[in-house]
């Protein structure tokens, strides 16, 4: 998808992920804060967890149900949540066993038990919605409730990122007794056992929470309820923002007016404030190896030598986003530099010419740079504008830009039609296994037709099998050499996450880290001083 102060990835247990403290955050925080609106450019497709793998959906699920276990705030390392504490009970990761807290309930007062998460996670498989996150649960081979409190899943193979994967908005528990089991629920209402309920939602308008008086669980509510406000296109989002009928403004503005308003808080008179984050959105440039031109290895190192990242991040980006030097960003376990220390900060021409040349190439490369002009950000033209002219300005390509709208996009690049194109990722869970293997493993979904059988059949499976993802990290730093040798694609950037808000609105630097996790319940609105 999915789907960015540096947070450092801790190792899980090989064996135990800790209790999560008692308490619940709906009774403690939900009265006492003041109603915040939010708005957002991101359309919500879903609000069924079967259905809906896309920034919007995920903002809702992962504030309106409870999955077993979720990710703290500015943590890489998912703790228990409706869960009391989660293991895995053999050391090949592949039986994860989970006993439920007490007392949970939905926000319809009906009880939450082991058959309700049973049969969550097997009505999403069941449905297997195109637009769903079944694929992320692929790993279940079937589920056991020994108990009405416990849960026992049992996985066709070794999967330590599971408990990553059932913390994200893939893992919300529904109620089986208001969701079919299969099929998607159709009346644009959700039951679920998270911080919040969600009580009106009106399609391309906005969606409307109130807090869950029922919620067990660890999240502490700082305010009375969120509303999220839609809107078809950034300047819509930024006159909102300025005159007041939205309290903040997340993923939707573009760069130059998030500049500008950086500029105008830093001069203490706006009234407003920005708050920044680290990301782990990524952009790729991918290479079609079976295309004729860029089939040639050459071809695309000297293309990797001529890119110039610092310009892209400068002239078109405004430096909203950080230079990515590898396919595993900062922040995430394994990080290294590998584009970086092979092919430097770019714009050499020597390196590329002296690759197009060891491989006999003297004429001018030339191919298309394709992209969509809505879907990966409202940069994504300019920047191949901006790449195209950096490999032209060095006499060694002739390459132009071209454009199409995004279900074509996705359906040519499927078609292999593409030689050379564009491709945005936020990830799923905060992992190297999710900037890899969806990439580079089976199934590629970057349609690229790369394939190699060390990083597939042997690192890609062992990482999967390694609890202790501090330990993995040979592994993918090897994983990520091997990528920078054979460039199927070249890392671009590395988003930063950014909130503009009223300056009465605080907490919003506890809603911006790599977990992606949008916590409503950190945000809390004050009165206005003076």
């Amino acid at each position: 998808m999915r789907k960015r102060v540096q947070i450092l990835a801790l190792p899980l247990s090989a064996t135990a992920i800790l209790a999560a403290g008692c308490g619940s955050g709906g009774g403690d925080g939900g009265g006492g804060g003041k109603p915040v609106t939010m708005g957002i450019t991101d359309k919500v497709t879903a609000v069924d967890p079967a259905s809906g793998y896309d920034v919007g959906s995920w903002i809702v699920f992962n504030n309106v149900f409870q999955s077993l276990m979720s990710f703290p705030k500015g943590a890489t390392k998912p703790e228990p949540e409706a869960a009391e504490n989660c293991t895995f009970t053999d050391s090949a990761s592949r039986t994860f066993d989970c006993t439920l807290r007490s007392g949970l309930k939905f926000s319809n007062g009906d009880d939450l038990t082991s058959q309700d998460v049973k049969y969550s996670f097997e009505r999403t498989l069941k449905i297997n919605d195109e637009n769903g996150p079944a694929v992320l649960l692929d790993s279940i081979k079937t589920i056991d409730t020994p108990s009405a409190a416990r849960v026992v899943f049992h996985l066709k193979y070794s999967d330590a990122t599971f408990p990553m994967k059932i913390a994200s908005g893939a893992g919300s528990i529904v109620d089986h007794r208001e969701y079919p089991a299969d099929k998607l629920r159709e009346d644009d209402k959700a039951t679920g056992s998270g911080p919040y309920r969600l009580d009106t939602y009106a399609p391309g308008d906005r969606a409307v929470f109130s807090v869950n008086d029922r919620y067990q669980g660890t999240a502490e509510v700082r305010n009375s309820g969120m509303t999220m406000k839609f809107f078809a296109e950034e300047n819509g989002l930024k006159q909102a923002l300025e005159s007041g009928s939205v309290d903040l403004a997340y993923r939707g503005l573009a760069a130059k007016d998030i500049a500008a308003l950086q500029q105008k808080a830093a001069s203490g008179d706006s009234g407003m404030k920005v708050v920044e984050g680290t990301g782990a959105e990524v952009q790729h440039l991918v290479f079609n190896v079976k295309d004729p031109v860029v089939a040639s290895k050459a071809v695309r190192r000297a293309v990797a030598a001529l890119i110039d990242r610092k310009a892209i991040i400068r002239d078109v980006y405004d430096r909203t986003a950080s230079p990515l030097y590898s396919i595993v960003p900062q922040g995430i376990t394994g990080h290294n530099t590998a584009f970086f220390d092979r092919y430097g900060e770019g714009d050499d021409k020597a390196a590329a010419q002296a690759a197009l040349t060891g491989a006999g190439i003297t004429d001018k490369v030339r191919f298309t740079l394709w992209g969509t002009p809505v879907r990966y950000g409202p940069g994504t033209v300019p920047e191949l504008t901006e790449i195209a002219q950096q490999l032209n300005s060095s006499g060694l390509f002739d390459v132009d830009v071209k454009t199409t709208d995004a279900d074509q996009y996705a359906k040519d690049i499927a078609e292999g039609k593409y030689a050379v194109y564009v491709r945005g990722w936020v990830p799923d869970y905060p992992d190297p296994d999710n900037f890899t293997a969806p990439f580079f493993g089976d199934g590629n979904v970057l349609s690229n037709n790369y394939v190699n059988e060390r990083i597939s059949g042997q690192l890609i499976p062992r990482t999967a099998a390694e609890a202790a993802r501090a330990s993995t990290t040979t592994d993918f730093e090897e994983l990520q050499d091997t990528v920078a040798d054979d460039v199927p694609i070249i890392p671009l950037w590395q988003g930063k996450q950014y909130v503009a808000a009223k300056d009465t609105v605080n907490g919003l630097e506890w809603t911006l880290d790599p977990s992606t996790v949008f916590r409503f319940w950190e945000i809390q609105k004050v009165a206005q001083a003076g």
